[in-house]
């Protein structure tokens, strides 16, 4: 794993108790930054807490529900009070409801509320601690259903659309002021979310042959390029939406 050089810097992950987030945290972690932990899987959240610091890394566990706004104004409150700044925020929390009818009102309202509609607050309150130090690197998680289509899914797929969108402008708006903005999109990753498709021979086999690789993704893979897109070596990086997907949607 290559170290990023963030000595010194505050970062905080947010869905952290598992998968793509508890990778990224250990990543920013081995990189030298101190990590917030986010979470309202408070077990878990924790576990990766303690595996940060079991490999000599400095973290923090906070709770926190992005569809609740108060969650968000302490979670930012945290990492400063803490430490005394923030300079990384990776806005990973999020839902892929599965098998439920996401055109019925209460589904709908749940994918908006926690993917789209979490990051922006999320967004808002990591900006407005960023600017007191000089700047800092904010990473979404959109997904490659961010860029294509989905038959089945539209409320995971508008919101996740909506983070790219959404990436774009909070890119632009603070693109002179030392904030980065960027966004991954990964393909199918093994993380418990895809446990069910993992644990299903006929399923996953399809969906191995929907990706030119072959295979799902590692939450390692997908961290990897979050750190580094809050690390220097990406500093003209800014309102990039990058697909990590073995290849999918280059169908």
């Amino acid at each position: 794993m290559i170290n990023y050089g963030l000595d010194g810097k505050v970062a905080l992950v947010t869905g952290a108790s598992g998968g793509i987030g508890r990778a990224a945290a250990q990543a920013f972690a081995r990189s030298g930054a101190r990590v917030l932990v986010c979470d309202v899987k408070d077990v878990e959240g924790r576990e990766t807490v303690s595996m940060i610091e079991a490999a000599g890394g400095r973290a923090a566990y906070q709770r926190c529900d992005v569809s609740n706004p108060d969650d968000i104004k302490a979670m930012v409150a945290r990492a400063v009070d803490t430490w005394g700044r923030l300079d990384c925020a990776f806005n990973n929390a999020g839902v892929n409801l599965l098998g439920r009818d996401e055109f019925e009102d209460e589904n709908w309202d749940v994918a908006i509320s926690i993917n789209l509609t979490g990051v922006m607050r999320c967004i808002r309150e990591e900006a407005a601690a960023m600017l007191e130090t000089g700047g800092g690197a904010i990473v979404n998680t959109s997904s490659i259903n961010g860029l294509v289509g989905n038959p089945n899914q539209p409320g995971y797929v508008a919101s996740k659309h909506g983070v790219v969108g959404l990436t774009r402008q909070a890119a632009l708006k603070w693109a002179q002021q030392g904030i980065r903005v960027n966004a991954v999109c990964p393909g199918v990753i093994e993380t418990p979310m895809t446990a069910p498709i993992a644990a299903d021979p006929k399923l996953k086999a399809v969906i191995d042959s929907m990706t030119p690789m072959g295979r799902f993704g590692k939450p390692e893979e997908i961290a990897e390029a979050v750190v580094w897109l809050c690390s220097e070596a990406a500093s003209f990086v800014t309102g990039h939406p990058m697909v990590i997907d073995g290849g999918a949607i280059a169908f």
